[in-house]
């Protein structure tokens, strides 16, 4: 791309963080929302991260945050834009008349790039001028602390526009997974869902409380998958052995197709986690105090270790 300019749609907890996450890659950002209200609230979380964050400095903060404007106008948030990133509400019909508004407003060059977490890219795209223009790039949250971003094309995306965003999420320090093709919920999701629907059963089943699967995830699969993923760890355990045991387990494993009775419930009393202050867990002020300080603490020790492991591969 000749010029960096990005424009970001949507002033929530992915569009403060990707707005940040391109601002310190030197782009100029155009943050946009409706609400007044969010726009600020926004500002104020991309200060405190940058605040966080020692390397940059006092100036290195203030020069990212001269890079990152606010609007409420998708037409002046667009009107330079190379890339535009949506990061609006999980609603099909929503999302598609976002993209017909983009696609008429925005030049065929612009890459037009979703950040759902699981919408199929060729229904945002359905009815499109351009729909050869049409990405997922998928930020994982907390955008600033996750370095994954799926980036997965349309049955029309072209070629060159994967490639392009692949560049993009790169140049943003990210590491991007390329999809070949699209499916429900992309990698993440799937292998994050299949995880919670055994969970959930196991639970549900009697065999074990929330709290003691949680501690094996943590203290098990949890400080291996950071380094092996599931074909890595499968070659390193013997395939004949994962095929072993996979010859009796596969068959009592939950293969529900449906939303677990467990996590019905608790929707319907109410009970939705954090936001609500109770899930499967209390959440008390001094455990959100905990556990999001500790979730922060380390990603951001992951990060200090990736950006050192790539300058001993650099030099």
């Amino acid at each position: 791309m000749e010029s960096k300019n990005v424009a970001v749609l949507g002033a929530g907890t992915m569009g403060h963080g990707i707005a940040e996450l391109a601002a310190r890659a030197s782009w100029n950002v155009v943050l946009c929302d409706v609400s007044a209200e969010a726009l600020e609230r926004a500002r104020k979380a991309i200060k405190e991260s940058l605040a966080a964050t020692e390397r940059l400095g006092e100036g290195g903060s203030a020069a990212v945050l001269e890079r990152i404007k606010c609007t409420a106008s998708i037409g002046e948030a667009v009107r330079s834009a190379d890339l535009v990133v949506e990061c609006l509400p999980e609603n099909l019909e929503f999302k598609r008349s976002i993209f017909r508004m983009l696609d008429e407003t925005c030049p065929p060059e612009v890459i037009l790039a979703s950040n759902t977490s699981g919408l199929s890219p060729t229904a945002i795209a359905e009815g499109l001028n351009h729909p050869e223009r049409v990405v997922v790039a998928h930020f994982w949250n907390p955008p600033q602390l996750m370095p994954l971003v799926e980036v997965v094309p349309g049955e029309k995306t072209s070629p060159e526009v994967v490639e392009r965003t692949m560049d993009w999420v790169k140049a943003l320090g990210k590491e991007p997974v390329r999809m070949k093709k699209e499916c429900p919920g992309f990698i993440g999701n799937r292998l994050q869902f299949a995880l919670l629907r055994e969970a959930l059963h196991i639970v549900e089943a009697g065999y074990a409380d929330a709290e003691e699967v949680d501690k094996a995830m943590i203290y098990g699969h949890g400080r291996r998958l950071c380094v092996t993923g599931p074909f890595l760890s499968a070659d390193m355990g013997g395939l004949d052995v994962f095929h072993a045991i996979s010859s009796y387990l596969f068959a009592d494993l939950s293969n529900a197709s449906e939303s677990s009775r467990l996590l019905q419930k608790s929707v319907e009393e109410g009970h939705l986690g954090l936001k609500s202050g109770r899930g499967f867990y209390d959440w008390t002020p001094e455990m959100k105090e905990k556990i999001v300080r500790l979730r922060t603490e380390t990603l951001r020790e992951f990060l200090e270790k990736d950006r050192k492991d790539q300058q001993d591969v650099d030099s």
